[in-house]
């Protein structure tokens, strides 16, 4: 929603201001200009990146115009998840843990935290890290060392749409003055004619360079910008559960495991005490009696 009343803002005090000044919107209406320069620039992104990343631009596009972030709730039944398996790591053997992480989809703590179970790249993260502790020969620091390096990958995957778009964006002026050009060929083709339709020519022929520069500083760069932001607080779940997991490696009960990932949570959205309590000791109980 952001994102479109931002367009709504700037291209409403662009064309007003443009009205204002006397302008006539009909002149701005280049058709051509902009499927030149709107051509040039999916096939140069279409050029440049991978399929795979292409196609998770459009999944990151869609991110950003929805503002999919994790919220409270989301972050509630992340923090439950992992409080329910630590105490499953803590109390029960070997053989009956195993189960939860070989086939999360199948375990009923998952079950339990559908949203969290439907992030497939989370619940392998969980699955990997809490197999780990499982296992019992790791060292906190090197487990954390080892998180640290996995998250920084998925950093750079996750952001590799938002370097793609920035890319586009930057190479909108260029290809505005591309179009720019091609037109000023077409008015220079058109010299024996009256000054009334050159100048309508060259008229058109700077629209190219006006919506490229447009498109670069106005749409692109500060839509990549949002898409940044959107995947970073997406991946920021990870964070998290890297935190829970340590503090539990260390020694911390699974309530005070769970506090340590609640600190890492952001001001904005970060559940209370009791809200967690809720969610993780009395929501654990109220299963078990289940």
């Amino acid at each position: 929603m952001g994102v479109l009343i931002g367009l709504v803002i700037a291209i409403g005090c662009m064309l007003g201001g443009f009205v204002a000044m006397g302008g006539h919107l009909v002149v701005l209406w280049q058709p051509w200009e902009f499927v030149i320069i709107g051509g040039m620039g999916a096939g140069t992104f279409v050029m440049a990146n991978p399929m795979k990343t292409v196609v998770d631009s459009g999944k990151a596009s869609m991110d950003a115009l929805t503002g999919k972030v994790p919220k409270r709730k989301d972050y509630l039944a992340l923090l439950g998840l992992l409080h329910a398996l630590m105490r499953e790591l803590k109390t029960k053997p070997r053989n009956e843990v195993e189960p939860h992480l070989d086939d999360p989809a199948n375990s009923e703590i998952f079950k339990a935290y559908p949203d969290v179970a439907k992030n497939a790249d989370l619940v392998l993260f969980i699955c990997d890290y809490a197999r780990l502790i499982l296992i019992g020969n790791a060292r906190a620091h090197e487990i954390e060392a080892l998180m640290d390096e996995e998250i920084s990958g998925y950093r750079k995957d996750r952001l590799k749409p938002y370097g793609a778009v920035t890319t586009v964006a930057e190479a909108m002026p260029a290809l505005g003055i591309v179009a720019a050009v091609l037109g000023i060929v077409k008015a220079m083709g058109a010299l024996d004619q009256s000054p009334q339709i050159l100048g309508g020519l060259i008229g058109a022929a700077l629209v190219g360079t006006f919506f490229g520069v447009f498109m670069s500083y106005g749409v692109l760069a500060p839509f990549a910008i949002k898409i940044k932001t959107i995947r970073e607080k997406q991946n920021h779940v990870y964070v998290i559960v890297k935190q829970t997991l340590i503090a539990y490696m260390g020694g911390a009960v699974p309530q005070i495991a769970v506090e340590h990932g609640r600190k890492g949570i952001s001001l904005g959205d970060r559940p209370t005490i009791d809200e967690v309590e809720n969610a993780t000791v009395n929501g654990g109980a109220q299963r078990e009696a289940a």
